[in-house]
C-alpha cells in the first residue's frame, strides 16, 4: 500500500467533508436520537458519513469501513485494511454550540494504525499523523511530550467519574481530581485525545467509548509518546465500546495503578 498517497486522498475528502458540514449550518438540521435522549444524531452526521463510505467503496473496493452511523461495514475482526470514521465527533457540540467538534478518522491494517486525523472543523485544524512518521497540526510537526507529574497534570474528565456509577470506583477518582493541576471537559473525544497530543492536557479519560471515537486520535497521540489503553492497562481492541484512557507516558502507568480500580 503507497500509504503516502493515502494519506493524500484522506486528507481531501476530510477537508471536503468539513466544507460540506459547514455549508449545512445554513440548511435545516434534522435531529434525533438514538440509545438515549443525549445520544443524538443529524441527517449531516449520516450524510456525510455516506460521503465518506461512497468514495471509499469506489476507490478502494478491498477496504472496509466501520462509521459511527452504521452505513459501514459489519466488521468483526481486524484483519486488511479498516477505517474508522466518525463523521461528527461531538454531535451535542455541533448542534448547541456549532463549534468543538471533529471528524476523526483512523486507517488500521491487521490492527496496526497506520493513518490517524481528527479535523476540529470550525477551527479549521487539521491534526494528522503516520506511523513512525510523527504528527502534525496543520503540517507543523508536533513535539514529543515532555514528563510531568500528576500534580502538574491537567486530566480531561467529565464529572460522570466523580459521581457514583457502575463502571469505576468514584473514591480514587474524587483524590485524583483533589490532586492534580485542574481538569477540563470539551464534549469531544477526539478533539481530547489532539489536546493530549498537543501537551494542552496531559490525560483524556472516558467510559465507553467506540472505536470510531478514538481510533484516529489515537494514532497522533501515539507519535509523540503518548499511551492508549483501557482502565486495565490493556490495548484497545477496536471491535466494541471500551473504557479508556490516553495519558503522557510518564504518568500513565502510575494512574492505572493508584488511582482507577474498576468495579467487578
Amino acid at each position: 500500500m503507497n500509504w503516502g498517497a493515502l494519506d493524500r486522498y484522506a486528507k481531501s475528502l476530510i477537508k471536503e467533508a468539513g466544507h460540506h458540514i459547514k455549508h449545512s449550518f445554513f440548511t435545516e438540521i434534522e435531529i434525533s436520537s438514538k440509545s438515549s435522549a443525549n445520544d443524538l444524531v443529524t441527517n449531516i452526521d449520516q450524510e456525510i458519513e455516506q460521503f465518506f463510505i461512497s468514495r471509499i467503496r469506489r476507490d478502494f473496493p478491498d477496504h472496509r469501513i466501520m462509521g459511527e452511523e452504521g452505513f459501514g461495514d459489519d466488521i468483526q475482526s481486524l484483519e486488511g485494511i479498516i477505517w474508522f470514521l466518525d463523521p461528527i465527533d461531538g454531535t451535542m457540540n455541533f448542534i448547541h454550540q456549532k463549534r468543538n467538534f471533529a471528524i476523526s478518522l483512523g486507517i488500521y491494517i491487521d490492527g496496526i494504525g497506520m493513518l490517524g486525523y481528527v479535523y476540529d472543523v470550525m477551527a479549521d485544524d487539521l491534526y494528522s499523523a503516520m506511523k513512525d512518521e510523527g504528527a502534525y497540526l496543520n503540517d507543523i510537526q508536533l513535539p514529543k511530550l515532555k514528563s510531568t507529574t500528576i500534580e502538574e497534570a491537567i486530566i480531561g474528565v467529565n464529572a460522570s467519574w466523580v459521581a457514583p456509577n457502575r463502571y469505576v470506583d468514584n473514591e480514587p477518582m474524587i483524590d485524583l481530581v483533589n490532586r492534580c493541576r485542574g481538569t477540563r471537559s470539551y464534549g469531544s473525544a477526539a478533539i481530547e485525545l489532539t489536546h493530549v497530543a498537543a501537551g494542552r492536557v496531559d490525560v483524556y479519560m472516558s467510559m465507553r467509548l467506540s472505536p470510531w471515537d478514538v481510533a484516529g486520535g489515537m494514532i497522533i497521540a501515539s507519535e509523540v509518546g503518548a499511551v492508549s489503553s483501557t482502565m486495565k492497562g490493556e490495548r484497545p481492541g477496536l471491535l466494541e465500546q471500551e473504557t479508556f484512557i490516553v495519558a503522557n507516558a510518564s504518568i500513565h502507568s502510575q494512574l492505572l495503578d493508584d488511582f482507577i480500580a474498576l468495579k467487578k
